[in-house]
């Protein structure tokens, strides 16, 4: 097959400049730099990965990963403005301003790499810092459109497993046995998915298969990991569709079990959260930013409201408060799964338990309630629950209007919804002092 073999087993399909749509002008100037700088140093200096790959779709890549002969040592003599990072592998990160060229040694392959390279007891990998050839470095890539190498001595594009094609047909297909690629890392699996979505791939029968017996092995995997796993699948403009694909795939449930039981069981819940998604791709598309903090409190929702009122019916509390209480044990169950900072789980938390003050529109604690550092975020997830028919259309008027009025307007507003009120508690003051 195409994509099996020993590493440095087969010389690559050379696609020179003619036969490929790869130019320049995608690459950044600063990328472009490194590749220059490396191959008059007598290097071998190539550009691989997405940056190739996205490029021959013509999606205007953005990042821009570099592979070469050259050692992490050797490429910090090269550029003063280079910084090495990483344990398991050794880095170099070139910056220009807020820009990163990265830039790996040629790596060889895990299963050839005896003395320095190890896998626990499920075939994880977990060490791996052997340097290699360009040979054995594409052994060691996920996918065959990841591993294109756009050399630019001369322009071309080497192609050691048939990825060229693979990007034509739009399909993904990982390199070597998949059986033995998901065991020693169960990330290409979601990896598998990012891809599907962004791209508009299909995966490969083969991958899907083997994906079939090893979704548990994600539980193997540090939870640190998954939560910067989380970002790129929700946080990048495809998460509708990547959500709908790790479902498909019985992925979601691994990172999120208390919520892909909620959806199992809630249409509502699951059209929810499709607005939710979908309004994130809306985001991302115009170039605004989006937080984690709110996808996490979408997902979390109804399994947070189911146990807020368990913990009611157990304990007197307020309705605020038992979701504050719910939210946290909620969270300390993910944790185990995706380790997620508290820069985000404490917001999120505080969102979600403001969710009953909506129903305040009366007196000075309703007016407060607009500079609550939290009040936007509580805003925008109530009015989502709104705009899908699950929330009050009404207050959502009411808290989307006041927030565009004057001060003079805005204290009438709520004067409006206070006077009955007051006077009506007042005559019931009035007359229990009388009868007493």
């Amino acid at each position: 097959m195409k994509n099996t073999g020993k590493p440095g087993s087969k010389a690559p399909k050379i696609i020179r400049r003619a036969a490929h749509n790869v130019t320049r002008d995608e690459i950044s100037k600063s990328a472009l730099k490194v590749l220059y700088r490396l191959h008059k140093a007598g290097y071998q200096s190539f550009l691989v990965g997405g940056g190739v790959r996205d490029a021959m779709l013509e999606l205007h890549p953005k990042d821009f990963d570099i592979a070469t002969n050259a050692t992490p040592d050797e490429v910090r003599s090269l550029f003063g403005n280079c910084r090495l990072i990483g344990r398991r592998f050794r880095l170099a990160h070139v910056r220009f301003g807020r820009e990163i060229i990265e830039v790996a040694t040629f790596r060889a392959a895990a299963n050839h790499a005896d003395d320095d390279s190890a896998h626990d007891t499920e075939g994880r990998i977990i060490r791996d810092n052997v340097y290699g050839t360009i040979d054995e470095d594409v052994w060691r890539r996920d996918f065959t459109c990841n591993a294109l190498y756009y050399n630019i001595a001369d322009f071309s594009i080497w192609d050691y497993v048939g990825g060229f094609e693979d990007v034509k047909r739009k399909r993904l297909v990982l390199i070597g046995d998949p059986e033995q690629r998901l065991r020693e890392d169960p990330v290409r699996m979601l990896r598998a998915v990012r891809f599907a979505g962004k791209l508009g791939f299909t995966i490969d029968k083969s991958v899907v298969d083997a994906m079939r017996g090893h979704t548990n092995r994600l539980a193997n995997v540090p939870a640190a990991r998954l939560f910067d796993e989380f970002l790129k699948l929700f946080q990048t403009g495809f998460a509708k569709r990547t959500f709908d694909l790790l479902r498909e795939h019985k992925l979601f449930g691994e990172l999120f079990p208390a919520t892909e039981e909620a959806l199992s069981e809630d249409e509502e819940f699951v059209a929810f959260v499709h607005a939710a998604l979908q309004n994130s791709d809306k985001r991302v598309a115009a170039g605004q930013s989006v937080t984690p903090m709110f996808l996490l409190g979408v997902f979390l929702w109804l399994p947070v409201k189911k146990l807020a009122a368990v913990r009611r019916a157990e304990e007197k509390m307020s309705e605020s408060q038992s979701l504050s209480l719910a939210s946290y044990e909620i969270v300390s169950q993910l944790q185990r799964r995706i380790s997620v900072p508290k820069r985000f789980t404490v917001p999120m938390r505080e969102m979600l338990a403001l969710q009953p003050r909506f129903r305040t529109v009366r007196g000075k604690r309703a007016i407060k309630f607009l500079e609550h550092r939290r009040f936007r975020a509580a805003y925008d997830f109530m009015l989502l629950q709104s705009e899908v028919g699950q929330g009050d259309e009404v207050l959502a008027k009411f808290w989307t209007d006041v927030q565009t009025q004057s001060a003079e307007e805005r204290a009438k507003s709520f004067q409006m919804q206070t006077g009955p009120g007051k006077k009506r508690r007042r005559r019931r003051r009035h007359k229990s002092m009388q009868e007493s």
